[in-house]
């Protein structure tokens, strides 16, 4: 008899104590639940062992990944009913999370037990990575930059589209193109920066090369850009060649720690600072400050949290942690600004974009979407699914305002007092 969907709904509402919005396809053909629901396909029982073995968050991300769990229809809405479920009812015991300390759910527990068969571990999907401590040595950052950018050059060409620009894009209106937005994105950068013809520029963290060539080929800018990916400094090249640009631009494989040519008139660092790591943050400041010359400007544009109760207590999201940014930490933007302002900088304008990154990655998780066999192709069934899951549930964070992100403009303001700034604010829009 075919039951198995009904047992596993019955059982996952008693554990969570509250109705499962969506339908689920059990293993064995049967579904159960809302008709017109979007459906969660649990492929085998190996799924509810890895959900049992790891509650919460990483033990689903580890179904999804090895495909273990699937969606068949709006993958956005089951992600919106799940973090309602799990991630936004972090308090309450009726969680994954906390199911199997709660006396009420034992039993529900012990029946997804006998559901999941043999109690043996499942071994993680190999996209994961082994956790380490978050040292950020040299060593390390290199380590965990090359697990996320050496994915493949044409991997992320197909994702990011031709701007080839893996950061938020700025969006005049809804019905711009991401090209379009990502082009609005660097001039709005290039006009906060005030960059002029020869005007010196350090691009720290310079990706593909896209500030740079923005930079040098629309305001004539001598640009060095620094990225610890290999991958990205070839691809960066060759585009920087292309345009004709190499007296102009140098793009290095280089950590920013040891970037010794300074002055420079003004520093871009986009997308760059959530690896830094809370721990080093304010050598990171202290170094960019050194390398600006008095007046010189910092356009700091990073993706920030919102506040913890007690921000003492250390916390890593595990999905993000294990598959996509090893080591990457993310601050709110006010202890941003102070150690921004402790390093030295006079911060002048902050700039929140948080709506434009949801646009943004719904843009990208469609690129990928439409370019499915390619990307596995490239990639992997597996880091498909990580990026999948990955860009879609940023969308949904950003635009429920669990994560937001922030352009900072910083001066390294000389002793007289005179910033360069204009009088009239944001003259920039």
């Amino acid at each position: 008899m075919q039951d198995a969907a009904l047992r596993l709904k019955a059982l996952m509402e008693q554990l969570l104590g509250a109705p499962l919005p969506v339908r689920i396809r059990a293993w064995d053909g049967s579904e159960a639940g809302p008709p017109e629901a979007p459906v969660l396909v649990v492929r085998n029982r190996r799924a509810l062992r890895r959900l049992l073995w790891r509650p919460g968050e990483l033990g689903l991300a580890r179904a999804w990944v090895s495909g273990d769990l699937a969606v068949d229809g709006d993958l956005y809405a089951v992600l919106d009913m799940v973090a309602g479920l799990v991630w936004e009812r972090g308090e309450d015991a009726r969680t994954l999370r906390g199911a199997l300390a709660d006396r009420e759910v034992r039993a529900a527990v012990r029946g997804l037990v006998r559901m999941a068969g043999p109690p043996l571990p499942p071994a993680p999907p190999r996209e994961e990575v082994r956790r380490r401590t978050h040292l950020h040595t040299r060593r390390s950052d290199r380590r965990a930059i090359s697990h996320h950018y050496d994915v493949g050059n044409d991997f992320y060409e197909l994702v990011l589209g031709p701007s080839m620009v893996y950061s938020c894009a700025y969006w005049q209106s809804p019905e711009s193109t991401l090209e379009e937005a990502q082009g609005d994105k660097l001039e709005l950068i290039a006009r906060k920066l005030d960059l002029k013809p020869g005007t010196r520029l350090l691009d720290v963290g310079c990706g593909w090369g896209s500030m740079a060539i923005h930079a040098a080929r629309e305001h004539g800018a001598s640009v060095v850009g620094v990225t610890l990916s290999q991958e990205q400094a070839a691809y960066a090249r060759k585009r920087v060649a292309d345009e004709g640009l190499t007296d102009r631009v140098e793009i290095r494989v280089q950590d920013y720690r040891d970037v010794g040519d300074g002055p420079y008139d003004a520093i871009s660092s986009i997308g760059m600072a959530e690896h830094v790591g809370s721990e080093r943050y304010l050598a990171y400041a202290r170094a960019l400050f050194a390398l600006l010359r008095p007046g010189g400007r910092l356009l700091n544009h990073q993706i920030g949290r919102r506040p913890r109760r007690d921000e003492s207590a250390y916390e890593i999201d595990e999905f993000i942690d294990a598959y996509v940014f090893p080591d990457g930490e993310l601050a709110p933007v006010g202890r941003t600004v102070s150690q921004l302002e402790t390093a030295g900088f006079e911060v002048r304008d902050v700039e929140s974009i948080r709506e434009h990154y949801g646009l943004t990655l719904r843009h990208w998780v469609a690129n990928l979407e439409a370019g499915w066999p390619e990307a596995v192709r490239l990639t992997s069934p597996g880091r498909a699914r990580v990026w999948r899951l990955y860009m879609a549930a940023s969308a949904l964070a950003f635009e429920r305002n669990r994560i937001g992100v922030d352009q900072v403009l910083a001066v390294r303001t000389p002793d007289s007092g005179a910033s360069g700034m204009p009088l009239r604010a944001r003259t920039w829009n």
